[in-house]
Order: C-alpha cells, then sequence, then structure tokens
C-alpha cells in the first residue's frame, strides 16, 4: 500500500503491506522506532517493531517491506505495529553513502551526487510538484482545445538567431568518413546539413498550426550559454504554444496570464502543505502568491520602464536592452505584480517577429516574473510575406528558411505565441533559489553528470 494512500483514509486497526527506505531510527530499551518512505508523499510513516537478532539490519537508507497493523499512537500519529520486516536492501553509511541522517546539506552539496539526491526530503518534494505541475500544464491547454504535438529535439534551425546552440554529429569518425560526400563539412556529413539541439519548437508549431490550429509542445530545449548562474541551466524543458488567427497582441496576454494563474491555482490547491514544508525544509521565506493568482497583470511598454529604471539609478543598457537585475527591480518597482512588457525596438527581438506599423515597434511581450525576472516572452509571428522575404535576406537565411517563407505563402493566417521555461516557473513556485535544483539532471556549463 502507498503511504499517500494511508494518509488519505481515515481508517485504521486493519493489516497492511508498505515497502520503501528507512528515513531515521530511534532505538529504546526493548523496541524499535523507524520511519518509512516510499516516495509517494512528503511524510513518512513510524513503524514499531520489537528488538530481536534482525534488529541490527534496520538502518537509515536501507530498504525494507514492512507487514503489520496500521494503528493510532497516543499522540495520533499513525504508525505501523509490524509482524514483519524484510531487508531489501541493506545501507552501510560508512563504505561510503554520502549523506547520514538529521544532517542538512546545502544544495551545492546535493548536487554532487544526483544518483541519491532523490532520496532527500526536500528534492523529492520537488520531483513531486514538479510532476504535478507538468500534468497541470497539459490540463490547461487540453481545456482550452489545444493540440499537443511533439516537436523535435534534433533541428537544422537555429529559432532565437543568437548562436547559443549545440551542434551534433556522431562519435564515430568511420562513420562520418562513410557518409562524408563532396563539399560535406563533418557537421553535415550525417543529415547532410548541419544539426542542432532545439533551442524553441517555435517554428515547428508554426508549421502546425496552419493545419491543426492551436498548439502546443511541451519538452526539452538547449542553450550553449556560458554561464553558471542560479538562473541559467544548458538543459531545460519549455511549454510553448502558437495559436492560430491571433491578430491582437492582448489576446496573448490573456492566454499567458490564463496559464500561469490556472496551473498556479491547481498547485497550490492541491499540494501546498507539501511546497509548505519544502520551504521549511530549506529554511525559505513564505511567499504569498495572491498577487500572482488573483491581480490582473501590469502592461508596462519598454520606453515607461526605462524611465522607472533611469529614475532609480539603473538606467538600461544601450539599445533599451535590460539585465535581470533590471527585471527583477521592475517587478518590484510594480509592488510584485508581474509585468507584460511591450513595445521593444525591432533589433532587441527576432527576425520573426511582427512589426507593429503604426508605432514601428516589435509585437513582441515579455512577461516579468518575481524572483526570476523573464519568464515567459512571445509574439505576433510576421506574416507579411514580403516583409518576411526582405528580412530573412538581410539576415542570410533566405536560402535556409525558404520554408519558412512558403508557410506565407500558401494558406497563410496570421499566428503569435510564446514560450514559458518551466524550471523558471517552478523556481518561483518553490521557492528555490537555485535553478539547477528544480531539474532532476541538471546540465550547466562544465557539468554533464550521469
Amino acid at each position: 500500500m502507498r503511504i499517500s494512500d494511508i494518509y488519505a483514509s481515515t481508517s485504521t486497526d486493519y493489516e497492511t503491506k508498505i515497502k520503501g527506505w528507512i528515513k531515521s531510527v530511534r532505538s529504546m530499551k526493548k523496541t524499535i522506532f523507524f520511519d518509512v518512505s516510499d516516495g509517494s508523499t512528503f511524510r513518512n510513516i513510524q513503524v514499531v517493531a520489537e528488538k530481536n537478532a534482525n534488529s541490527a539490519k534496520i538502518d537509515y537508507g536501507s530498504s525494507v517491506e514492512i507487514s503489520g497493523k496500521l494503528t493510532k499512537a497516543p499522540s495520533g500519529q499513525l504508525e505501523i505495529q509490524s509482524n514483519d520486516i524484510k531487508i531489501i536492501g541493506s545501507c552501510d553509511v560508512t563504505q561510503g553513502y554520502p549523506f547520514v541522517p538529521r544532517t542538512k546539506y546545502e544544495p551545492q552539496e546535493l548536487r554532487e551526487y544526483l544518483h541519491f539526491r532523490p532520496r532527500t526530503t526536500s528534492f523529492s518534494s520537488m520531483l513531486r510538484i514538479r510532476d504535478r505541475t507538468s500534468q497541470y500544464i497539459h490540463d490547461f491547454f487540453h481545456e482550452e482545445k489545444f493540440t499537443g504535438i511533439h516537436t523535435p529535439v534534433l533541428t537544422s534551425n537555429d529559432c532565437e538567431g543568437a548562436g547559443e546552440i549545440f551542434t551534433v554529429l556522431p562519435e564515430s569518425k568511420e562513420i562520418i568518413k562513410e557518409m562524408q560526400k563532396e563539399n560535406k563539412t563533418e557537421t553535415e556529413a550525417f543529415f547532410d546539413s548541419k544539426a542542432f539541439l532545439t533551442v524553441s519548437g517555435q517554428f515547428h508549431l508554426e508549421v502546425m498550426a496552419r493545419a491543426l490550429n492551436n498548439v502546443y509542445s511541451f519538452g526539452p530545449v538547449f542553450r550553449a550559454e556560458n554561464s553558471k548562474s542560479r538562473f541559467h541551466l544548458s538543459e531545460f524543458y519549455m511549454a510553448e504554444a502558437e495559436v492560430a488567427f491571433l491578430n491582437r497582441m492582448e489576446d496573448l496576454f490573456i492566454l499567458i496570464e490564463k496559464l500561469v494563474k490556472y496551473v498556479t491555482r491547481k498547485v497550490l490547491n492541491h499540494h501546498d502543505k507539501e511546497i509548505s514544508n519544502y520551504r521549511k525544509l530549506l529554511s525559505l521565506p513564505y511567499v504569498n502568491f495572491s498577487k500572482i493568482v488573483d491581480q490582473p497583470y501590469t502592461v508596462m511598454n519598454l520606453e515607461d520602464a526605462c524611465a522607472v529604471l533611469e529614475r532609480n539609478g539603473m538606467p538600461a543598457f544601450e539599445g533599451r536592452h535590460l539585465s535581470k537585475e533590471h527585471e527583477l527591480f521592475l517587478v518590484k518597482y510594480n509592488n510584485g505584480v508581474p509585468i507584460f512588457l511591450i513595445d521593444w525596438p525591432q533589433e532587441n527581438k527576432p527576425f520573426y517577429v511582427k512589426v507593429d506599423s503604426t508605432t514601428n515597434k516589435a509585437a513582441a511581450v515579455d512577461l516579468l516574473f518575481p524572483e526570476v525576472g523573464e519568464l515567459c516572452g512571445g509574439s505576433l509571428r510576421e506574416d507579411n510575406y514580403d516583409l518576411l522575404k526582405q528580412k530573412l535576406i538581410e539576415s542570410d537565411l533566405l536560402a535556409k528558411l525558404n520554408w519558412y517563407l512558403d508557410l506565407r505563402k500558401f494558406g497563410n493566417i496570421p499566428t503569435g505565441g510564446f514560450g514559458m521555461g518551466f524550471e523558471r516557473y517552478l523556481k518561483v513556485l518553490m521557492g528555490t533559489p537555485n535553478i539547477k535544483d528544480t531539474v532532476p539532471f541538471p546540465r550547466w556549463p562544465h557539468s554533464c553528470l550521469l
């Protein structure tokens, strides 16, 4: 029986069986008390056992199968009066196991043992919340009648155009040599063109939106950014959406805000106790989410934002570029209410962003959030064939993205969309100081363990 099911039930005084791992052991004169976790909940269950010849095998970290009667202790705590204990896998902490009971470890210490980190109470909570939050994102898009698309990890496109991409090629030099053709480099030999790890599924979603209407994807993306900061990962997950027949930026704001509020309410309504326990374990401050789930988000143009920064001694960089510190300050200045930042200069945004003919600004938006700064980025996509062609020529991308131009030539529609960094969202939700502690197996420059 799962421990989460035991706590979900109101009945006691019945025989049960659990399987899990010992989290702590307390030995009395004739009795041993030990706590067991099976990963289904942040709550352990206490097991009571009589001391006997096998008691010495009841060690912290060992995996066990417990049979016994579920009862309620005088304190009101649920416990299992065991009648049979089987040690499935012993754990001798003196033989190199890195964790010991009743010891608090710093997150950077836990990252050195990614294969054991999920066994800690705090990180197992993160993984459970991550799982449920992921499901709520899928639930939202399905309720909104979006079709899910598995966009490829391998791609020939650098969607962001920033060059922060990983090139993919076979490890075997023999295969490369065998497949290499005339005028093909090593990086072009396998696919007859360069292949990269995707930085975004946007282009593929734009294709699908012109056949399936509203579409979304939720999967891994990769950035070869040389940063070890607490905000960056080399591999992370992105929830992306592309909306068909979209003409107004305001409709994009509505969808983004609706998604964030829907998922946040779902998580808080169903997992508030686990999040609170997580924050308590890591000594993280309490966060009031009312400004995220109850208040309307602010829409602010970039010129006004830059004026705020200048008045407060934090001028934007040349070209109206903002740093993480700028973004966090603006949200703090706005009393913690998220901000839709709009009216960007064309040169600040990629070639595919539509330009507003009245303002000559890019029809793009960044959603700024507390704790992380930019959480979402989105735009209307340029749907004018001639304008897009000129942009592709100026960017020397016409030959490579001729298919992208074709989308505007045959049965074209206006579209727009956005992407939300999943780990950044979890960082806000859980209050995790470092984004590397929101993902099961973090990858960052100079670190790709397991």
